[in-house]
């Protein structure tokens, strides 16, 4: 029994372990969820929404089948007989249908068909932004994880130095004043600790988010750095600008005003309604024909709000797409310079500014033990030291989130390739 027990008490510790353990995460598969989020799902909804739109376009008018009785001489009565056939009772059984002149259907479908091209290419628009979010998440969360991880190093570096302190303290080698500053030192750290703690938490909710996933259970992220390597600075952004999911959902919506316009100019054509039926009337003839012919008299009015409403549609149309056009130039041409900025900060953090501070944090260290210098210096050394690995970390996410933003919009193949 007591052997059974403890089994069940190491299951339950094991179990509640490995939920607590947070999913390591890659890059990849981040992107995977950000491009099948909740936000893509909607916006797929919207393009099956649109292309719906195209069946109910592209149909001519549905027939309309008409039935009556009339002649009905309520004053000397209807006679004898069956109802359908010997009553005196005009029965007629008619079809009418409406003749579409002026090319509507086609036109009124083309619109449609490039609404639904438009739709399709706001989901393509909606899935770059998503995996830009997740990209940024991914780096900020990882970014957290690296300040957390050094943080805590520091703070443990920082409670021992407080505890040899006190110890030196006790064998009357050290000042309390001193010993104080490094309980001080000790616990700033400590505090430190707990706020990248609490941003870690912010962007694992974060990324949470862009994923579709519950926060409760917290996510961790891959080391999965960018190289620093130089950008490819060739790139002809104006073909990248033309083949943007928002600038084709723009110039589709141009081409779906220009057939509304077209379609709205043929309404000046009339369409012409034919129709047919069959009366049956009985003492006087139980076949007779009746045909029919309508068509609306344009006398007064041709349409002009609606051709007006139309064109300034088309206006509206155009001028966004313009204005798309150019918030995708500069946006490239900010991301273009945002990458070659970060990437020469990020490298001068690496290479020079971070190796440098190791190298007076390491002196300092070994100057204080030989007692060379004071334990102001050596504290003021720890503290540039944490400044400059925090400036480190986010020096390479800012690369990182503008390298990767900069290969979404020029060459996506890069980062959604299956490994």
């Amino acid at each position: 029994m007591a052997v059974t027990l403890a089994c069940a008490c190491v299951s339950a510790a094991l179990a509640q372990t490995a939920t607590a353990t947070p999913s390591v995460l890659r890059l990849e598969q981040v992107l995977q969820g950000a491009r099948n989020n909740l936000d893509v799902q909607f916006s797929n909804e919207l393009a099956a929404a649109a292309r719906a739109d195209i069946v109910s376009a592209d149909h001519a008018p549905l027939p309309v089948l008409t039935t009556k009785a009339s002649q009905m001489d309520l004053q000397h009565g209807l006679g004898r007989g069956s109802v359908l056939n010997e009553k005196r009772i005009d029965k007629s059984l008619g079809v009418d249908w409406t003749w579409e002149r002026g090319n509507k259907r086609a036109l009124r479908t083309l619109s449609a068909q490039r609404a639904a091209d438009a739709a399709q290419a706001d989901v393509d628009d909606t899935q770059v932004l998503q995996l830009q979010a997740g990209l940024a998440g991914f780096y900020d969360l990882l970014a957290a994880q690296e300040r957390l991880a050094e943080v805590r190093a520091i703070s443990q570096s920082a409670s021992q130095l407080a505890a040899t302190a006190a110890q030196r303290v006790r064998a009357g080698d050290l000042a309390a004043q001193d010993a104080a500053r490094t309980e001080i030192e000790a616990q700033r750290a400590q505090g430190d600790v707990r706020l990248a703690e609490l941003e870690r938490q912010r962007a694992s909710a974060a990324l949470s988010q862009v994923l579709g996933r519950s926060p409760a259970s917290p996510l961790e992220v891959a080391q999965d750095w960018p190289a620093l390597t130089p950008p490819d600075t060739g790139t002809d952004l104006g073909a990248v600008v033309d083949a943007r999911a928002d600038v084709r959902a723009a110039q589709a919506r141009v081409d779906a005003a220009q057939a509304a316009l077209d379609n709205a100019q043929a309404l000046t054509r009339s369409d012409i309604t034919v129709g047919a039926s069959l009366d049956h009337y009985p003492g006087t003839s139980t076949r007779l024909l009746e045909l029919r012919l309508q068509m609306p008299l344009q006398t007064h009015y041709a349409y002009q709000g609606e051709i007006a409403r139309a064109l300034a549609g088309l206006n509206q149309a155009r001028t966004q797409l313009e204005r798309v056009r150019l918030n995708a130039l500069l946006e490239l041409q900010s991301l273009q310079q945002s990458l070659l900025g970060t990437l020469a900060q990020a490298r001068s953090y690496e290479t020079e500014i971070l190796p440098r501070a190791r190298q007076v944090a390491a002196g300092a260290e070994l100057a204080y033990s030989k007692g060379a210098i004071p334990l102001v210096d050596l504290l003021d050394a720890r503290r540039t030291l944490r400044a400059t690995l925090i400036e480190a970390v986010s020096a390479r996410a800012d690369h990182a989130r503008a390298q990767g933003l900069w290969l979404l919009r020029t060459q996506p193949q890069r980062l959604l390739a299956t490994p």
